[in-house]
């Protein structure tokens, strides 16, 4: 898969090593002088810039592009809050020529000052400590400002690796990161930090210097595999999905699913319902096959099945779950099939030695349930906590989420950059949930279902939001019928032109 490399912090340190036995010493030099054009673009004509340099080569990186956008005939305002007798080599020689520049330093932001922008190079990937004192209140002096802010490789006071805040964080309008991505600034609450996002390689090769584990998911590798139907195509040829759930009370997930899988492209689509009242057909959309439990386990042409949407924790349940494991098609587990496997070990145990590609879809709270944890331990480790799941179940599995996660067994990991909080409402899950399955009975393997429709079922939602339906009030059908639309598009408008 052609993709963006993601890094964790000790990944790029050793990144960082390896360009320098490489003979590669100019690094801040680069960046640097990349955060300077990026600021000039920015700033385009303005030309009052705010600067604040802290005590690590984060601060090196700062005082380099200060040096360029003085030269460059900018008004700078530089804040230094480091101490020159302890920086580290390369810092200490960025500030000697900043100097010899006839830079200036000051130990606070001067009051009634007026600029056009800030550039943030406070604490990069380094930090790992709460902030406070005047770090703190510095941060909580930018984000009061109400500027454009320029964050350098990363916001400071947000954790590179894990998303959350030590404590605060800057927000930024932009963020320059260097030689690759990092997890944190595309999961949890980085999105909400960083704005958007550049990256700037430095002239490195990342992945043939070091190879990685985790990669962003981006349109163009997604869709690429995605072709055409023949004209001679029939039901048959696009697969069958099975979906069971509703107990009572519960019916609208399951059906939700099955819609899902329905328009997302599956040939037919059984739904079994475990409520006793449950309807014969579903009016609001005819063509799925509403079944019984045992009807749907006779079907020998299902391709795939989704087990959870509204499914219950019932005595019933428990055993249609164990049955449902017991065979080799590929699985789709979500919601209440989940809650059952975290507190079953004969279930947990059937599931990590299934034949058939199984693909778990928890959320944060699910994902603490099958670990062990708490939601607060899942939402710290996002990444790692869906490598171990995946690894522990032997499955595919989609953390949702800002910036879902999705982790192989092998360790391999992928971030999603689509979705916006009008997906956090009922129902988005079961959608997402026939989009996988749909796309699996449609001969997608397990892993490509997954991260397609993981990207597809964001992006339907992001379009939407930019039409002005949502994010408040966004609905999941609304997500389904515009991922239907999306995926049309990407198969036959944009490979016809």
């Amino acid at each position: 898969m052609n993709a963006s490399p993601i890094y964790f912090s000790h990944e790029l340190r050793q990144l960082e090593q390896c360009a320098r036995e490489s003979g590669i010493t100019d690094l801040m030099e680069k960046a640097g002088l990349a955060a300077a054009e990026l600021a000039r673009e920015l700033m385009a004509g303005k030309a009052s810039v705010l600067i604040l340099a802290g005590p690590g080569n984060n601060g090196g990186d700062a005082l380099v592009a200060a040096r360029h956008l003085k030269a460059w005939w900018f008004k700078v305002t530089l804040v230094f809050t480091g101490d020159a007798a302890k920086l580290p080599p390369d810092a200490t020689h960025a500030l000697q020529v900043w100097r010899e520049a006839g830079g200036a330093l000051l130990d606070a932001i001067p009051p009634g000052g007026k600029w056009d922008m800030i550039i943030d190079g406070l604490f990069g990937i380094g930090l790992a400590r709460n902030l406070e004192g005047r770090p703190l209140e510095l941060v909580r002096q930018v984000n009061a400002m109400n500027l454009p802010v320029l964050a350098l490789d990363v916001p400071s006071g947000l954790d590179a690796d894990a998303g959350q805040t030590f404590r605060a964080a800057i927000r930024a309008t932009h963020t320059l990161t260097f030689i690759a991505l990092k997890p944190g600034l595309l999961t949890a609450y980085g999105p909400d930090y960083c704005g958007k996002i550049h990256v700037d390689t430095l002239g490195l090769d990342a992945p043939a210097l070091l190879k990685p584990s985790g990669w962003l998911l981006e349109k163009d590798a997604l869709a690429a595999a995605l072709k055409p139907r023949p004209r001679n195509s029939h039901k048959g040829l696009l697969g069958s999905v099975g979906i069971l759930g509703g107990a009572p009370s519960m019916c609208g997930a399951a059906l939700l699913a099955g819609r899902a899988a329905l328009k997302l492209g599956a040939g037919r689509v059984y739904v079994a319902l475990l409520a006793g009242d449950a309807p014969a057909v579903d009016m609001a959309q005819p063509e799925l096959m509403l079944c019984s439990p045992q009807r749907l386990f006779e079907l020998d042409d299902l391709n795939c099945l989704v087990v959870g949407p509204g499914l219950g924790q019932s005595a019933q349940a428990v055993q249609l779950l164990k049955q449902a494991l017991d065979t080799e098609l590929p699985l789709v587990l979500d919601a209440d099939a989940l809650n059952l496997i975290a507190t079953d070990g004969e279930l947990q145990a059937q599931l990590k030695n299934r034949k058939g590609g199984t693909i778990l879809t928890p959320h944060s709270a699910e994902a603490a349930r099958l670990t062990g944890g708490s939601t607060h331990d899942i939402q710290q480790e996002r990444v790692p906590s869906a490598v171990m799941l995946a690894k522990r179940f032997n499955s595919l599995v989609v953390l949702k989420g800002a910036g879902s996660v999705c982790a192989l067994p092998d360790e391999k990991w992928f971030i999603n950059p689509t979705g916006n909080p009008g997906l956090s409402s009922a129902g988005m899950g079961d959608v997402l949930s026939g989009m996988i399955a749909a796309l699996v009975a449609q001969r997608l393997a397990p892993q490509q279902a997954l991260l397609l429709a993981v990207y597809l079922h964001g992006a339907a939602a992001d379009e939407l939001v930019v039409e002005g339906i949502g994010p408040i009030g966004l609905t999941a059908t609304e997500v389904t019928d515009r991922a239907r639309s999306l995926l049309n598009d990407w198969i036959y408008s944009e490979k016809s032109s």
